[in-house]
């Protein structure tokens, strides 16, 4: 669906924790996430680390959104 976005004019960034895998199928801008049982959060974290664990994840997403990309590419946080 992804792919679909983009040829429509939407930019478009996953966020997973399996960047390799979103590369091979060609995925645009690919965020890495944190872990596989928690890609979005840390539960050993304070409120205020998983709070700006998130936001350091949302900020990234906004980049690669704002990032002109011709091929795959992959950002971190």
């Amino acid at each position: 669906m992804q792919k679909e976005f983009e040829r429509a004019g939407l930019p478009t960034a996953l966020v997973t924790t399996l960047f390799n895998l979103a590369e091979g199928v060609g995925a645009s801008r690919i965020v890495k996430a944190n872990a596989i049982p928690y890609p979005l959060g840390d539960p050993s974290k304070s409120y205020e680390g998983e709070k700006a664990l998130r936001k350091s994840m949302l900020k990234e997403a906004l980049k690669a959104l704002e990032t002109e990309v011709d091929k795959p590419t992959v950002f971190e946080g």
